[in-house]
């Protein structure tokens, strides 16, 4: 017996680096999943790389209207949701002197107001016992130079996480984070760094983990399918990190 057989799964963020590689090992695990992200030419790639009970729907997570349009899509076709992993996020670099609104608002606007609507719009499709992950990041535990706002960002995903589990108690809704470690994805060259600067930021980070490495996504995704199946049925409000021991030390 697959660990999600017959369920239905939403990954936003879906398209690339840690999503992209949960929504495969959902699907490969027995669920349908859907998927979504701002670029509708990496969805279509996405799609066409997993190949099979995956749809996606283009949107962005901050804009709430993209929201109402996902939902509506999920209870149509599907009339529930059983799992959530709330993964859209991102960041860019800016030291404390440099930060500026536009930087402030547009990260937290992604990382928090995305988190918080995702799963709130959410609620009407999810049953009793259903499983909601957030992606947090060991940013908020272990500093980062020019990473505050991110890592402020994280720190509010890690105490939605704990609030939420009180309101969502009577339904048994289960709401854990997900704190993945150093894991490169394309999404660090994002932060506005080259490749060559994020391969001196990956080498520098890699001698400081107990494992003496990175992560990969697919360690991340095994992770986040043990939140999302059965296997963790009592584990709630959580934060699990998936980080070589980096931010234990």
């Amino acid at each position: 017996m697959k660990k999600l057989e017959g369920k239905v799964a939403l990954v936003t963020g879906g398209n690339s680096g840690i999503g992209l590689a949960t929504a495969k090992q959902f699907i490969a695990e027995g669920a349908y999943v859907y998927i979504t992200g701002r670029r509708q030419t990496e969805l279509d790639a996405a799609v066409e790389a997993i190949g099979k009970n995956v749809t996606a729907v283009q949107s962005d997570v901050s804009n709430l209207a993209d929201l109402d349009r996902l939902f509506a899509t999920i209870k149509q076709e599907q009339g529930h949701l059983d799992v959530i992993f709330a993964n859209a996020g991102g960041g860019e670099i800016a030291p404390l002197g440099s930060i500026t609104e536009e930087h402030f608002d547009k990260t937290f606007k992604i990382n928090v107001k995305g988190v918080l609507f995702t799963v709130q719009k959410a609620l009407p499709l999810l049953p009793e016992g259903a499983s909601i992950i957030l992606n947090a990041s060991t940013a908020s535990t272990v500093a980062t130079p020019a990473f505050s706002v991110y890592s402020a960002t994280k720190a509010a995903v890690r105490s939605f996480a704990r609030s939420w589990i009180l309101d969502l108690k009577e339904r048994k809704i289960r709401v854990n984070a997900i704190s993945p470690g150093v894991v490169p994805t394309p999404g660090y060259n994002l932060l506005g760094l080259s490749d060559e600067q994020v391969q001196e930021f990956v080498d520098s980070q890699a001698v400081t983990i107990p494992l003496g490495r990175v992560g990969t996504p697919d360690e991340i995704a095994k992770a986040v399918v043990f939140l999302a199946s059965d296997d963790s049925s009592f584990v709630n409000g959580i934060e699990l990190f998936v980080d070589g021991g980096m931010a234990q030390i």
